[in-house]
């Protein structure tokens, strides 16, 4: 009996320190494991950030470099080929301002490349080929909707990167791009828009898709009011009267003598 009670002893030891060995590993493995991966926030901002002599460049400004260079490199050609397949003088307008824009933007952003000592690709990525092949096999007034949309589609997520990166660079060269970069996507934007292809409901609901849900639920938005009714002036209480109306001082008047007057 006593050699049983033992061994269910050991028995019962063996699985409580088991036990505990479990929990140890299970409270260090995450540690170790968050310590493995990158930092995130201001660690991530310091350990992407690297001195220039125009100021520290971080991973987003080198983000937003290549981005400007990638969209000239299939924007330019698609906007070559609304002069020629466009259907409506609208349509080939906004090819001219592509072309016009991304001209002058990819000799910026090649000058600032250069300045920077940064790499830019020279092809357009996998989604920009194929936005072009789907631009390609279209014709007609389909080519001009689909060129309309693609296009005011890629410059509206554009647009959000080019506001944050000015917002938030520390580099006088990527600053200066991102005020050029600015003016041009809203050129873009606008002649995409007066095309009257631009599908503003895919746009609503590709941003509502793509955008993170809310932390709070947001009340109904009110139903429908009657006309407010003429503004009416506000007449000042006469508890309250308004100051005097500021006046500068009259200069001394001369006496008769001609020296100013002390009175």
């Amino acid at each position: 009996m006593r050699s049983i009670n033992r061994k269910g002893l050991v028995s019962g030891t063996g699985l409580v320190v088991a036990g505990l060995t479990a929990t140890l590993v299970a409270l260090l493995f995450p540690i170790w494991s968050y310590a493995d991966r990158s930092g995130t926030g201001l660690d991530t901002l310091n350990a992407q950030t690297v001195s220039t002599r125009f100021g520290p460049l971080s991973g987003l400004d080198r983000e937003f470099i290549t981005k400007v260079r990638l969209a000239g490199l299939w924007e330019l050609p698609a906007g070559q080929q609304a002069q020629e397949r466009g259907t409506t003088q609208a349509v080939r307008t906004a090819g001219e301002h592509l072309i016009e824009g991304h001209t002058f933007l990819d000799a910026r952003v090649r000058n600032v490349a250069a300045r920077l000592g940064l790499e830019l690709p020279n092809q357009p990525n996998p989604q920009q080929r194929e936005w072009l092949a789907t631009l390609d096999a279209a014709h007609g007034a389909d080519w001009d909707r689909e060129f309309a949309n693609i296009l005011r589609k890629a410059h509206g997520k554009v647009f959000s990167v080019v506001a944050q990166v000015r917002a938030s660079t520390r580099n006088s060269l990527v600053r200066d791009l991102a005020d050029d970069a600015n003016t041009t996507v809203l050129d873009h934007i606008k002649v995409l828009e007066a095309t009257g292809y631009v599908d503003f409901d895919a746009l609503a609901e590709d941003a509502a898709t793509a955008a993170p849900p809310p932390l709070t639920n947001s009340p109904a938005p009110p139903g429908p009011t009657a006309s407010p009714s003429p503004p009416v002036p506000v007449t000042p209480s006469p508890g309250y009267p308004l100051p005097p109306a500021a006046s500068s001082p009259r200069p001394p008047e001369d006496s008769a003598d001609g020296t100013p007057s002390t009175s």
